[in-house]
């Protein structure tokens, strides 16, 4: 009899923990958010299953990443489906206060980092993490029409990998820019041209680091800031 008392408590333990999972992840929804207690009972209702630790070393990595004052940083909401744990940072490049945006100008530009993980590994990834990034920006004509504009956008990536020695491999992408033109009754500029960059690779280890310090600096070329130092006058007229 304390036998089957026991194995019922264990059965409804592990309805009450479903229900509350499934309660959890739809008030995250309804809010906007990646609620923390959503993830914890996700990895108990698996019965402790995965091995947080590789990836808890990974997102506690980030805070170490160091940027231009220009672009802002902070988490938001990950995907939900692609890994069993997920984390995601926002990126922005900001306005000083003090400038005033005209109607038509290059416009805004932001990023996407994403940290995706499975401790039991992915065939396609050929390995536990993956890097998921994502970058768009508005742009000027005189940039938007150079041919070379794609390739450079990736170079960009690349060389900010390299040059800081990250540990990646499997890496993957595509450039898109696009020429936009409005007519009739519409606000905005009458031409716009926007650059997009999609890109992911399998990180070899827990450093986050210098893999979102990279992004970071290819939104900041994307966004045409002027190099560290040095002031864009054009701004100030």
């Amino acid at each position: 009899t304390q036998g089957v008392s026991s194995a019922a408590s264990d059965v409804y333990k592990r309805q009450l923990i479903g229900k509350l999972a499934q309660s959890c992840q739809s008030s995250a929804r309804q809010l906007g958010i990646f609620s923390q207690c959503f993830s914890v009972i996700i990895v108990t209702s698996e019965e402790n299953s995965l091995d947080t630790t590789a990836f808890d070393s990974a997102v506690d990595s980030l805070k170490t990443a160091q940027f231009r004052p220009e672009i802002e940083v902070g988490p938001i909401r990950p995907p939900q489906r692609l890994a069993p744990l997920s984390y995601a940072v926002g990126l922005e490049v900001s306005h000083p206060d003090e400038l005033i945006i005209p109607e038509q100008s290059e416009g805004d530009a932001y990023g996407r980092f994403i940290i995706l993980c499975a401790p039991s590994g992915q065939d396609a990834w050929n390995g536990t993490t993956r890097i998921v990034t994502y970058i768009q920006a508005d742009m000027d004509a005189a940039v938007a029409e150079d041919p070379m504009l794609t390739e450079v956008a990736w170079t960009w990536l690349v060389d900010g990998l390299h040059e800081r020695d990250v540990k990646f491999s499997m890496l993957g992408g595509t450039v898109t820019a696009t020429h936009s033109v409005r007519y009739g009754d519409i606000s905005g500029p009458p031409r716009a041209y926007q650059l997009e960059l999609r890109a992911s690779w399998t990180a070899e280890d827990n450093a986050m680091t210098s893999h979102l310090e990279a992004v970071a600096e290819t939104l900041a070329f994307v966004a045409g800031l002027p190099p560290v130092g040095v002031t864009n006058l054009s701004k100030h007229h």
